[in-house]
């Protein structure tokens, strides 16, 4: 039975995959893992970034003995995926990634950064916040929030993907975007699907941003389909 990792994405914790992950069980060998300072876990001094995820995922995979894996990836996950396939290739068998934002650059990293104000989020969406501080307990989410700004700043000063390093990846990758995606648009999905070598393309109808407002039965045969494809 194939293995398949499931990345969540910022701010997000291994919990929000779980009905993805109960509904691939006896399908694949399934597995999750919270990135360092979610959910719970630490949040040390280091900031967050591309090359920490990273290491929490080979350490995942040490630690379960996982010598490689496919990987489903959702917006942040789905970066740190391709991050991951970039420097340890022999540990990942393909990827499908899902509004995974590409377009990074100082004036996209500002406009994600204003919806990442915690003050502002506990004033103008409380039920947003309570969320985020069950989800993150006993660690601040405020702290969590802040340092994933700091990350998305940086990422859009220094993108980790590029032009250059994305056809590098030789291996299976699966882009897929919502049609009413406001975060991630069909346009910079499309252009990363023109730099992978081995890439589909896939525009989801009528879908926005949010994992909840993907129904999980189309993404799980969606994924399925996609890996038995590459198995072959």
């Amino acid at each position: 039975m194939e293995n398949l990792l499931l990345l969540h994405g910022a701010l997000g914790a291994a919990a929000t995959l779980t009905p993805l992950a109960q509904a691939m069980q006896g399908q694949f060998k399934v597995y999750a893992l919270d990135f360092s300072g979610h959910s719970g876990r630490a949040v040390t001094q280091e900031p967050f970034s591309m090359a920490l995820f990273v290491q929490d995922v080979l350490r995942f995979l040490e630690e379960n003995q996982i010598q490689s894996t496919h990987i489903f990836g959702y917006s942040m996950g789905g970066y740190v995926a391709l991050h991951l396939a970039l420097h340890h290739p022999q540990r990942v068998r393909s990827i499908y990634t899902l509004a995974t934002k590409f377009a990074w650059s100082a004036e996209a990293a500002a406009k994600e950064v204003k919806l990442l104000n915690p003050e502002k989020t506990a004033e103008k969406v409380p039920a947003f916040a309570a969320a985020l501080a069950r989800r993150h307990h006993p660690q601040d989410w405020k702290q969590v929030m802040r340092k994933t700004a700091d990350m998305l700043l940086h990422l859009g000063n220094q993108p980790t993907l590029t032009a250059g390093n994305l056809p590098q990846l030789q291996l299976p990758v699966q882009v897929a975007v919502g049609d009413q995606d406001t975060m991630v648009s069909v346009e910079e999905t499309l252009w990363a699907y023109r730099l992978l070598p081995d890439a589909r393309l896939q525009v989801l109808p009528g879908t926005r941003h949010p994992l909840e407002h993907v129904a999980v039965s189309r993404l799980t045969e969606e994924i399925r389909q996609f890996i038995l494809q590459v198995s072959v």
